[in-house]
């Protein structure tokens, strides 16, 4: 069993910067892939970034290549995605979770736990 928490959320002005984490509980969790996915109102979740149990296979939407960056820290149970030079467009409710493969790894359907997410809102 996993148990995620997301943080970091908040407001920020188009061009800033956050930092999303997503504490993980389970001493199994080093093991497991981790997806950001991201939901703005009225529209169907995203995909937005995803890592392998390693750090080693990263893979973005294209709409935010080269402005974030999804890392982890397996000692201390966390996924992170730094996110740069953020846009209005980006305004959405950010959530993470995780699967025990890469496989599939924009569908959101294929992952088995997922925390409760972190609003971040750009504006303009």
């Amino acid at each position: 069993q996993v148990q995620l928490v997301e943080s970091g959320g908040g407001l920020v002005q188009a061009g800033g910067s956050l930092r999303l984490s997503c504490a993980a509980s389970g001493r199994t969790f080093r093991w497991y892939a981790v997806g950001w996915f991201r939901q703005a109102p009225w529209k169907e979740r995203e995909f937005v970034a995803a890592i392998d149990w390693s750090g080693s296979i990263i893979y973005y939407t294209d709409s935010v290549k080269g402005r974030f960056t999804i890392s982890r820290d397996n000692t201390k149970n966390t996924v992170y995605l730094q996110m740069n030079s953020l846009n209005p467009v980006d305004t959405a409710v950010y959530y993470c979770a995780a699967k025990t493969s890469l496989s599939h790894a924009s569908d959101p359907a294929k992952y088995d736990y997922w925390g409760q997410g972190t609003q971040v809102t750009v504006s303009s």
